[in-house]
């Protein structure tokens, strides 16, 4: 080892017996010696892979010889370019040693000495370079530095000298420049070898290199040395072989193949085994000779590392509807909270439906997978949710209605449909049998969902009794424990919200199809008519409030201009002389407090934590003036006056029409309501961490209290508990930061997109957005876009592009909505309430029928488009529109 690293002798030894006398830390330091190809050699002849024979010239042997010219020309450039990272000094000093440099005599001898004892009998040699960089696990650094093969004895000294100079060639500069790597190399060692006389030699992939399937080996062969295949300079035979030893392509360029079955399947045998040595999927360089396979080289497949398998696991994500709740980048803590709750409430949504506990627990991997964090952001994993609907009969009806739910604007493809169904007989006739049995439990659950619904209320409104507990003074082992018991009565017993979301699914689908078929409904407006206007929806409750705040205010000028500029103290302080708003303002707060921007997200600030978002939108509403009287009501008068029209004369069909309409409207309105209650339990939850957070700053666990959200929610309350697997809790929040920097700084993903195998690589450049649906180039003004009309109405004006909803409200720099604007927007959440009713229209780039913005526009009579592609990019802040809420069309206006 002395010998190795000491840079004042040359380091000759045999590969096999160096490395085997190698310790722990010898064998990494290693890598400094031998480089990365001499080292890799080492280590395969080590553990018994037939590779030809040969030493290693160490950089000790360049550097003594550099040294010795260096002396010749009297300056130490040497040592001190060696410590520079640049080779902008001294360029001309550099390449003039390097042209002049030969062998000092102490390594010529040791050299010929090596050489002879290699080759007794005058052999060819191979002289390969072996960098430290070469042939690692990021960069390859393949072709970059000479090698030469067939190099008789008496050539070696030359070769080596040419390989030294090619480490430091213009060629392999750029190449460091372009990774950015340092300018300077260090001297590589060089390895010499035997030559094998090859009758046949090529390369060997682990992995196709190319579509990235790990299960299939690539193997390329030609007549004698391989050098000119790895060149590219010549084409040779080309095998693929699966894992089950199946050789299932060949593409054969001479009349014969270059190799027969049984040596194809020992190359792809020994790459295999190679990469089942080296951990990861190898290049390898092999030859035969006298029907012995060498091992001539072997590198890690650089490239696989960003591409995903096409053999893996098939993976649709899709955001549509859950951006509305979980739009941008999600901390870890919201997250973990958000998979846990959908896990447990689907699971209890099956058990609902009748499925049997030995299915359910069967699909324990698709009930954990219900939603994916993908670059930080929230994500439907679209196969689990279809998987979950395919253990429930009438699979393929019931699926047109979840799409239509959840807002999926393109299916699955029906090959997987397919694969989704019941195949045989036996199973057909399973899936009748448990059609009767579900169409029971949904007929017993559809007359007990009423009290259901009260129930479920009663035993939340018990659980979130503010009365009960003062959070602010609880240990943390007690908040950990009230969670626990959070989690236990409510998120595990959800049936009345999933119960009614699933006859909502129904009763909508079917109402959409009747006004199709039985009423001609070719617009496709009918439906949204009849379900506007229904009242009683706790999501329009905000903006009526406001409003009646708002009129209070309108007499109060002074107090108005405060409201909209003014600090929080001072809106306060002049608060106590107003009692009247004093209480519409703290029953305001009692009620929505949780109802913020990003109001599922954990670590959004609710209006408990800061109201001046609610403060200033009042103000702001009191200084424009009052919008006109909501249009629902009379569309849906209109659009009932049209469905008796078109079943007059059929009473059955009437009949059948009113009572899906009736329930059509009671279980929307119901899950609107309902949803609420998730932002209730949401807000609890966010309270009970928010003061485990404070109280793990203050035992020095955490930099700051809302680093908790760092943390997922196993992680808190392991910690407390005693079930933690790390308790560097600051040094995880760290790691975690840095990560989720970076996401918010990156592009989204896409709105959808497919994943195999491992979900986190392959992920490739996110698709970018289409141009909206009439555009005919670039350049070319677009005069109309169509989306999904969700609330009636037409209503011209300017548009306000919201990308933030904190420019409106939220924040002191933020610049109020003008009356009569139109709000556009890439999608909403409830938190937007603060903002519709200033609104006078609504155009929404993603969301479906059944979306918060569609439902809460409807109620407040504000005309609204969803489902707009491009509309962001396609309008800006000015443009002036006309947007008919009933057809689902805008069209700009001059």
């Amino acid at each position: 080892m002395e010998i190795i690293i000491n840079l004042e002798r040359l380091a000759l030894k045999s590969l096999k017996t160096y490395y085997e006398n190698l310790d722990v830390a010898g064998k990494e330091e290693a890598a400094s010696v031998l480089g990365g190809k001499a080292k890799a050699i080492a280590q395969l002849q080590q553990a018994g892979f037939l590779v030809p024979k040969g030493f290693v010239l160490s950089p000790a042997a360049f550097e003594i010889s550099l040294n010795f010219v260096e002396r010749l020309y009297e300056n130490s450039l040497f040592v001190e370019t060696f410590q520079e990272t640049s080779l902008q000094q001294d360029e001309v000093k550099i390449h003039r040693l390097l042209t002049n440099i030969q062998l000092h005599k102490t390594v010529k001898l040791e050299l010929l000495y090596s050489l002879h004892r290699l080759c007794p009998n005058g052999e060819l040699v191979a002289v390969r370079s072996s960098a430290i960089a070469e042939d690692n696990v990021q960069h390859s650094f393949a072709g970059q530095l000479d090698s030469f093969l067939n190099v008789p004895l008496e050539e070696v000294a030359e070769k080596v000298i040419a390989v030294w100079r090619s480490n430091f060639s213009d060629r392999v500069l750029n190449y460091r420049r372009e990774l950015g790597l340092s300018a300077m190399p260090k001297p590589p060692a060089v390895l010499i070898q035997r030559m094998v006389n090859a009758t046949v030699s090529g390369v060997a992939f682990a992995a196709d290199p190319v579509t990235g399937r790990r299960s299939v080996a690539v193997i390329g062969a030609v007549d004698g040395l391989g050098n000119s295949l790895v060149s590219g300079e010549t084409e040779g035979d080309t095998y693929h072989v699966d894992r089950q030893k199946n050789i299932i392509q060949r593409q054969i360029i001479g009349e014969q193949p270059i190799l027969n079955d049984e040596q194809i399947l020992a190359v792809a045998k020994l790459v295999r085994e190679v990469s089942n040595y080296c951990d990861r999927p190898q290049d390898i360089e092999w030859a035969i000779e006298d029907g012995q396979i060498y091992l001539l080289q072997s590198r890690p497949i650089t490239a696989l590392a960003q591409i995903s398998d096409p053999d893996g696991i098939f993976h649709i994500w899709d955001n549509s509807n859950i951006a509305e709740s979980y739009s941008g980048v999600t901390t870890p803590l919201t997250f973990s909270f958000a998979r846990r709750a959908y896990e447990e409430v689907y699971r209890q949504f099956c058990r609902f439906m009748g499925v049997p506990l030995a299915t359910i627990n069967r699909h324990n991997d698709t009930f954990s997978r219900m939603i994916g964090l993908i670059q930080g952001r929230v994500y439907y994993n679209l196969l689990s949710w279809y998987r979950v609907l395919a253990l429930l009969p009438g699979f393929t009806v019931n699926r047109r209605f979840m799409e239509q739910m959840m807002g999926v604007r393109e299916s699955l493809p029906e090959s997987i449909i397919t694969k989704l169904q019941s195949a045989s007989w036996q199973d057909r006739l399973q899936d009748i049998w448990r059609l009767v049995k579900t169409v029971v439990g949904l007929a017993t659950n559809y007359f007990l969902l009423p009290r259901r619904i009260r129930q479920f209320y009663q035993r939340l409104d018990k659980a979130l009794q503010a009365s009960q507990l003062n959070l602010e003074d609880l240990r943390p082992d007690e908040l950990a424990a009230y969670y626990r018991k959070i989690e236990s009565q409510l998120l595990t017993r959800w049936d009345a919200p999933l119960i009614n979301d699933f006859f909502a699914m129904i009763f909508y689908g079917v109402l959409r199809r009747l006004t199709e078929k039985w009423c001609n409904d070719e617009s496709k407006t009918l439906q949204n008519d009849l379900i506007g206007g229904e009242g009683n929806i706790i999501s329009a409750e905000p903006a009526k409030r406001m409003r009646e705040m708002a009129n209070l205010v309108t007499v109060n000028r002074e107090f108005a201009k405060l409201l909209c500029d003014g600090s929080l103290t001072a809106i306060r302080q002049a608060m106590e002389q107003l009692p009247q708003f004093k209480l519409l303002y703290q029953q305001y707060l009692d009620k929505f407090g949780d109802r913020c921007l990003e109001e599922l997200k954990l670590e959004s600030p609710t209006l408990h934590d800061n109201p001046l978002p609610l403060l200033r939108a009042i103000g702001q509403l009191s200084l424009s003036p009052s919008p006109s009287l909501p249009v629902s009501a009379s569309s849906r008068k209109t659009a009932e006056l049209r469905v008796r029209r078109a079943l007059r004369g059929n009473p059955l069909r009437r009949f059948v029409f009113n009572w899906v309409l009736k329930n059509a409207r009671c279980r929307v309105r119901d899950r609107e309501n309902l949803r609420f209650e998730r932002t209730r339990v949401f807000g609890r939850a966010r309270r009970v961490f928010v003061e485990l957070g404070k109280r793990f700053y203050a035992l020095d666990l955490l930099n700051s209290s809302r680093d908790i959200f760092y943390l997922e929610v196993n992680e808190i309350l392991g910690f407390i508990e005693g079930t933690a697997t790390c308790t560097d809790l600051k040094g995880l929040v760290a790691v975690r930061q840095a990560e989720f920097a970076k996401y918010k700084d990156m592009p989204s993903p896409g709105d959808r997109f497919e994943t195999r195998g491992i979900v986190y690589r392959g992920l490739g450049t996110p698709p970018q957005p289409s141009p909206p649906a009439g555009r005919e180039k670039e350049g070319v003004s677009q005069c109309y876009l169509q989306g999904i009309g969700c609330s009636p109405g037409v209503v011209r004006g300017a548009v306000r592009v919201i990308k933030d909803p904190k420019q409106i409200v939220g924040n002191d720099n933020s610049v109020p909505l003008q009356p009569g604007t139109i709000i556009v927007a890439d999608r909403t959440d409830p938190g937007w309430i603060l903002l519709f009713p200033a609104a006078a229209g609504l155009l929404v780039e993603k969301g479906s029928l059944l979306s918060h913005a569609a439902i809460v526009a409807r109620e407040l009579g504000i005309p609204a488009i969803v489902s707009l592609p491009g509309v962001t990019q396609w309008l800006k802040d000015g443009d002036l529109v006309e947007l008919n809420g009933s057809t689902g069309k805008v069209s700009k206006i001059n």
